[in-house]
């Protein structure tokens, strides 16, 4: 009789040079959010890779403690932007989890369900999550979130559901197929032709940003295909272990937004960009995908960085009066996954009427991280706390940001302390100055 065939490993079969990059110096460690917090080497990006060597060397096996050390994690990657030797530690975050997922270390009926619901059934069809969307809205508009939050029906709840009923987001009254064609013209000559990811809670929660960001688009000489229905990138999946979810969305998408037909392909929000940029990663040993993919990393850009590419029209300027203050939050995924630091400050100093003062510790992970600060709410809510401190001490009026997230999480957290401080994606602010003009 053959022996029985080994479970497969992520770890064990990912390439061993990228385990084996790590040089233990420690310059990651002051970058860290959870080990700055604990001062535990289990909570580092040094002591979660030594875990993860050590599973790939066959020394450990994938247990409940490696999958709840590997679930602290943040996955912000700030360590990726401090380390010496350019460890790609978001590749190995991702593919520690899947290990987690492939052994069932933390399997319970319960968590079944939630990662089928979620992960399998609502985001893998746009229009599935569409009908979530209207049915959070009908509970804001018919007056029963009021109704909820005003009765004691909350209190009789476990605390957590009453914490997560609080963070419930306001669903747009209409989504980015409402408020964007197919095909947009580009506003002067044409220069371009790009096409818009529209995401899947960005299409719910931020759809004006998504039609600011084609507006804005046009103005630049941009001609833009907004396919209907797009769905999710795969991200949600490839962070949370989901290894073969994830590929299966980057081919959808690949499908949608054939590569060779644009000039690029543009993202606006962070988390989504960064993994959108790492398709052919996930789709390197498949042979009908894997050149597509390349192709597709290629022309994937960040909004930002496309305008500093592409050359950006300053609007024009307004009457002179006070200048608005605002300070900018620099998404982790934008900031540390995508390298892209100076192009939104250029953004935001080319339009007249605002003050840009620099936030303290801009880099810094404000807590969101996708779905941590619903997973893991008290480091979540400690990084929050520290965040929205240091945007109130900059006196700035409006604070600006490219992540939904994070722009969730940190409205959420100002609400708390009663702040006015708005929350604006950087390429609102420019739509807005270029709809002034015509005022």
């Amino acid at each position: 009789m053959p022996p029985a065939e080994a479970p497969f490993s992520h770890l064990k079969n990912l390439d061993y040079s990228v385990v084996q990059q790590c040089m233990h110096c420690g310059m990651c460690l002051p970058t860290c959010p959870t080990y700055d917090e604990t001062k535990l080497e289990r909570n580092s990006p040094r002591g979660r890779i030594a875990l993860m060597r050590s599973i790939a060397d066959g020394e450990l096996e994938a247990t409940k403690v490696f999958a709840d050390e590997m679930y602290f994690c943040l996955g912000c990657l700030a360590c990726m932007t401090s380390c010496p030797a350019g460890v790609n530690y978001a590749e190995l975050f991702e593919h520690a989890r899947a290990e987690v997922e492939e052994k069932k270390v933390i399997d319970s009926a319960w968590r079944r369900l939630i990662r089928r619901v979620t992960l399998k059934w609502l985001f893998t069809k746009h229009t599935r999550l569409k009908m979530l969307g209207r049915l959070i809205r009908l509970y804001s508009s018919l007056g029963l979130k009021s109704l909820v939050r005003g009765s004691r029906v909350l209190k009789l709840l476990p605390k957590r559901l009453g914490e997560l009923e609080a963070m419930t987001p306001q669903i747009q009254p209409k989504f980015s197929d409402e408020l964007i064609r197919l095909e947009t013209p580009a506003g002067g000559d044409k220069r371009y032709r790009v096409a818009m990811l529209t995401g899947c809670a960005q299409d719910l929660i931020f759809s004006d940003v998504n039609r600011d960001t084609v507006e804005v688009l046009s103005e630049n000489g941009c001609e833009i295909f907004t396919p209907r229905n797009q769905g999710c990138c795969g991200s949600l999946h490839a962070h949370n272990g989901e290894w073969t979810m994830a590929q299966q969305q980057a081919r959808v998408m690949i499908d949608l937004f054939p590569p060779s037909e644009f000039d690029a392909i543009i993202s606006n929000a962070a988390g989504c960009g960064s993994h959108l940029k790492h398709y052919h990663g996930l789709l390197k040993d498949d042979e009908k995908y894997a050149d597509l993919a390349r192709q597709w990393d290629a022309k994937l850009k960040d909004v930002h960085e496309w305008l500093a590419e592409i050359g950006v029209r300053e609007p024009i300027a307004a009457a002179s009066g006070q200048a608005q203050k605002v300070t900018y939050h620099e998404a982790c995924h934008l900031c540390h996954g995508q390298k892209i630091t100076a192009q939104p400050r250029q953004l935001l100093k080319a339009i007249s009427g605002l003050e840009l003062t620099e936030l303290p510790e801009s880099t810094w992970c404000c807590g969101s991280a996708g779905i941590y600060n619903i997973t893991q709410p008290e480091m979540a809510n400690k990084l929050l706390d520290r965040k929205v401190g240091h945007i109130r001490s900059t006196g700035a009026e409006v604070v600006a940001m490219g992540n939904p997230g994070c722009s969730l999480h940190i409205t959420n957290g100002l609400a708390k302390c009663q702040s006015n401080i708005r929350v604006a994606h950087p390429i609102t602010l420019l739509a807005e100055a270029y709809r002034r003009e015509n005022t």
